[in-house]
């Protein structure tokens, strides 16, 4: 797939700026706080309707402005998609597809596929669990998008039982089962809060109607959901990490001289000892059981793949603990390539990769690598304050912009 042009308006500190990619590499050159990453970051947008670097869609509205638009002409081997993103200070987000307003957001999922690249990835090694598990959600939903939806009904099952747990907790002063979980729940939005399907709405608004009599009999049901909806979770991440580990193991072998061996272990909550919906479901309910009196003092949900961990290990020795900062840039760029060569086997065509001043964190061993498996099979778009770390025939390939203020221009 290629990016054909982009176009920014009010976005960030981009008033009005359209860009035409002409070349298969993009770099943008400028000062920091200039805004080099906003435009990686309205690309990451288009692809996955998240941004990581905020999750307020007010920050990304220029001063002063009470909307955002980024709108895009991709071309895929199926033809050319225009696609477009609106943002709004005081009602919801739209996207559109070749000028079609799409009402379900999880439709606008898994036509840009990209990977992103930046030196907060090294979170991922030296970060706790949920940076881990977000990182695993986000290229199952280029790889998958209704897993997007799967992960919404987990997450607004999960609030709901918190808030049962919370309503029903021993000794909370004057607060029934259904106002304490009508306060737990108020005002929380789903991450993928305008992904809907008809008919799920009623189901978690039944336990606001339930009295609080009921409350042993409305968290089994609250338990079968959970259960349901996070078996489904669990077996994805599982299924997606078999197809992941042994790419970047080879990328690691190759990348550390073949001194190195990397080993990463997907460690969920729920044991998986065999990919059975029935038996993890099972496996499921019984850890719940065993949970339950400290899940009722401590009120909230202690089983479930919101607390699953992926580790990391080299030579048998935890990355995360052990490893020093060489090692773990060398396992984050493995991850990297590894993702794009997944996404590409499982999509049929190169994704668009996004290294957002990640050069600069990189030794030379290891910029040369990342910059002759890229080449010109996947288009790149690359941010940096300088051009010392691109060899000259790099640069003579490559489509140079300057950003200063919100605003490009060709050459240095």
């Amino acid at each position: 797939m290629y990016l054909k042009t982009l176009h920014l308006r009010q976005f960030r500190n981009y008033l009005d700026q359209k860009v035409e990619f002409g070349a298969p590499k993009t770099i943008l050159l400028g000062n920091n706080a200039q805004g080099k990453s906003n435009l990686l970051e309205a690309v990451e947008l288009l692809s996955t309707l998240r941004s990581h670097r905020t999750s307020r869609d007010r920050d990304l509205i220029y001063t002063g402005k009470t909307s955002a638009r980024v709108d895009a002409e991709l071309e895929r081997e199926v033809g050319s998609i225009d696609l477009s993103f609106t943002l709004r200070l005081n009602s919801r987000r739209t996207v559109a597809i070749n000028s079609e307003t799409v009402r379900r957001q999880l439709d606008f999922l898994g036509i840009l596929n990209m990977v992103q690249f930046s030196s907060l990835d090294l979170d991922l090694v030296r970060g706790g669990p949920e940076q881990r598990r977000n990182w695993l959600d986000a290229l199952l939903i280029q790889l998958e998008p209704v897993y997007a939806h799967i992960l919404q009904q987990y997450n607004q099952v999960l609030r709901q039982r918190n808030a049962l747990l919370k309503g029903n907790r021993p000794a909370v002063s004057g607060q029934s089962s259904a106002s304490g979980q009508r306060s737990a729940v108020s005002g929380q939005q789903p991450d993928f809060a305008k992904v809907e399907e008809a008919g799920e709405e009623s189901l978690f608004e039944e336990a606001d109607r339930k009295p609080e009599a009921d409350g042993q009999a409305e968290l089994a049901l609250w338990d079968a959901q959970l259960a349901a909806t996070g078996t489904r979770v669990i077996r994805r991440r599982a299924r997606v990490l078999q197809r992941l580990v042994p790419l970047a193991q080879r990328w690691h072998r190759e990348i550390s001289g073949s001194t190195e061996e990397l080993a990463i272990n997907y460690a969920p909550n729920v044991a998986l000892e065999q990919d059975e919906p029935e038996l993890i479901k099972q496996a499921f309910l019984d850890k719940i059981r065993e949970r339950a009196i400290a899940e009722q003092y401590q009120s909230t949900t202690l089983v479930g793949p919101h607390r699953d961990e992926v580790e990391f290990t080299i030579n048998q020795t935890s990355a995360r603990q052990y490893g020093s900062q060489g090692q773990q840039r060398t396992l984050v760029l493995a991850l990297k390539l590894a993702e794009l060569k997944l996404i590409e086997e499982v999509i049929g065509e190169p994704p668009l990769l996004l290294l957002d001043d990640v050069l600069a964190e990189l030794d030379l061993s290891r910029q040369n690598q990342l910059l002759e498996t890229i080449q010109d099979r996947y288009q790149t778009l690359i941010t940096t304050t300088h051009l010392g770390s691109f060899d000259a025939q790099w640069l003579y390939s490559s489509q140079i912009f300057s950003v200063k203020q919100g605003q490009l221009s060709t050459g240095v």
